[in-house]
């Protein structure tokens, strides 16, 4: 495809972080002050993930009251509409953004608010994936994750594992997602960005529905059989991966040899802002330089949908809007 008709095509993204993906001029209008894209995205020679985590400071800083969490939702709906995303899950860090004057009820309300302006004038549909972080106590994420549950089916989703994955690896977290499971709550974990596959087995043994990156199990074809066997999808950031040195160089990235595997794969931007990227932007990187077809694009859209947290109503009129738009 042309990147125009990849531009027009309806996309379903996964993988989407609020604070990554927040565009320059919601920032410099958070800050009241210009910003340079030094201070929110990365170059294609940044050093690992640890230098792409230092991006997240300013767009941080703009979600600290209700008026920005409600900016920040409708400004990312805006941003995907422009490339005919129809559907996205978009993950946040409640924690993150709690204060004295605003808890996570309050937090996550603010967000889904904006959420909902932004669908009603761009009708990009859209739920919310909560993460905890790996830096934080237990009992502190588990709290965040219950008080989520009150929105489950109401705006949220499902929840998430983010954070420095090397320093705080899976097997520290899996009383966590066994008391989540109990809770009815689907959820997603970050695992094998940063080279342990045993994170990936963790995180499909505590029951994960998907993976975050999955680089890791790279010719590891038992893993591989695991998350197949199990029907765990993947969420693929091709530009990101690359940025954060997931893999060493772009040879070495396993996207065909997933699809050749047979996993559920999907496409994912990561971070819009940080990786200055869009989904148009990464299909059309993985078609020019790991010779990824027409129909392999429209499969990675399908696996999307039926991956997603929503209810089997939502994804079959995803899948339908997909299939209309066959160029």
């Amino acid at each position: 495809m042309t990147i125009e008709e990849l531009r027009r095509m309806p996309k379903v993204e996964l993988h989407c972080h609020l604070d990554g993906s927040l565009s320059k001029e919601f920032i410099e209008r958070r800050l009241s002050r210009k910003v340079i894209q030094q201070e929110l995205g990365v170059s294609d020679d940044c050093g690992s993930l640890a230098e792409y985590l230092e991006k997240f400071e300013l767009p941080l800083e703009c979600l600290k009251d209700a008026e920005g969490l409600e900016e920040a939702g409708y400004d990312v709906l805006k941003t995907m509409h422009q490339e005919h995303v129809i559907y996205a899950e978009i993950r946040f860090a409640p924690l993150l953004s709690v204060s004295e004057s605003m808890d996570a009820e309050q937090v996550i309300s603010a967000l889904l608010r904006g959420l909902k302006k932004g669908k009603e004038e761009f009708g990009v549909e859209y739920n919310v994936i909560v993460c905890a972080m790996r830096h934080h106590g237990m009992e502190e994420n588990y709290d965040m994750i219950q008080t989520a549950c009150k929105f489950l089916g109401k705006g949220v989703c499902g929840a998430d594992l983010a954070g420095a994955e090397a320093q705080y690896p899976m097997s520290e977290f899996m009383e966590l997602f066994h008391r989540v499971k109990k809770l009815g709550m689907p959820f997603t974990i970050h695992a094998g960005e940063c080279g342990s596959v045993k994170n990936i087995v963790d995180s499909v043994q505590a029951g994960a529905a998907r993976i975050g990156h999955g680089i890791a199990m790279r010719g590891d074809a038992s893993v591989q059989d695991l998350v197949k066997k199990s029907h765990v999808a993947v969420e693929m950031c091709p530009i990101s991966n690359l940025q954060t040195k997931a893999v060493k160089s772009m040879n070495e990235y396993p996207l065909r040899e997933f699809l050749e595997k047979g996993l559920s794969v999907t496409i994912n931007t990561d971070n819009r802002t940080v990786s200055n990227t869009s989904l148009t932007k990464e299909l059309d990187f993985i078609q020019r330089n790991y010779g990824i077809n027409d129909e392999q694009i429209r499969q990675m859209m399908q696996n999307a949908a039926k991956a997603a947290f929503t209810d089997e109503k939502t994804k079959m009129r995803l899948l339908e809007k997909l299939q209309e738009n066959i160029f």
